[in-house]
């Protein structure tokens, strides 16, 4: 835009400049500005040392001037104006091109910057519940772990108990038949005591007091 304007405002003088030849009613005559002191002086002093360089260097004879005449100025004209025209026209199309083109993309700007907020505000939230989410997880897991340390516990307490049992069961599996043995001997030895309280004889008891003092001996010491 910068480079067409300074193009069409640089073709806009050209042409002005055209028409002060050929169409002086068409002239825009450029604004004057006023010059300043220093200026005014120095453009003074320009002048009258011109004057006096020109009158120095005049050549004695003026030189031949062209006598064949111009052509009509619409006919001269035509041609190179038309063609700064075009230059122009050209300029303002590409320039109202470039304009068009730069709404449109500020409208695609735009439109990407609000589906980029809308799409912002949607991940924030989805972060906001992942990381709630997350943070619930953590809890039960820290629940679970203690659990499951618990439970660990516990099981081992079990394993443990059932060892004992183990042992426990093997020793009354391996020691079945002589606590049977003795279980039955203990059941005689209270069935004659029994008897004798019940009035047998006597005799019977003492025939038979000394393998029952040995048998409660070995019973005292198993």
């Amino acid at each position: 835009m910068s480079s067409d304007s300074a193009a069409k405002e640089l073709l806009g003088f050209a042409k002005n400049r055209l028409n002060k030849f050929y169409s002086p009613k068409l002239y825009k005559a450029p604004p004057k500005r006023e010059l300043s002191e220093e200026e005014s002086i120095s453009t003074s002093m320009s002048g009258d040392s011109f004057v006096q360089l020109k009158a120095q260097d005049a050549p004695a004879d003026k030189p031949a001037t062209w006598e064949g005449g111009y052509k009509k100025k619409s006919e001269s004209s035509t041609g190179v104006i038309a063609m700064i025209d075009l230059l122009i026209r050209d300029l303002d199309k590409e320039m109202t091109e470039a304009q068009t083109q730069e709404r449109s993309s500020q409208k695609e700007y735009e439109e990407l910057m609000d589906d980029s907020a809308e799409k912002r505000a949607k991940d924030v939230q989805s972060i906001g519940v992942k990381e709630t989410a997350k943070a619930n997880t953590e809890d039960l897991l820290v629940k679970e772990q203690a659990d499951a340390t618990t439970t660990t516990g516990e099981l081992m307490a079990t394993k443990k108990y059932e060892q004992q049992l183990h042992a426990e069961c093997d020793w009354l599996m391996q020691n079945f038949d002589l606590r049977r043995t003795a279980r039955a001997q203990e059941r005689d030895n209270l069935k004659e005591a029994k008897a004798v309280l019940s009035g047998a004889d006597f005799s019977l008891l003492q025939a038979s007091s000394r393998p029952q003092d040995g048998l409660l001996s070995r019973r005292r010491n198993a």
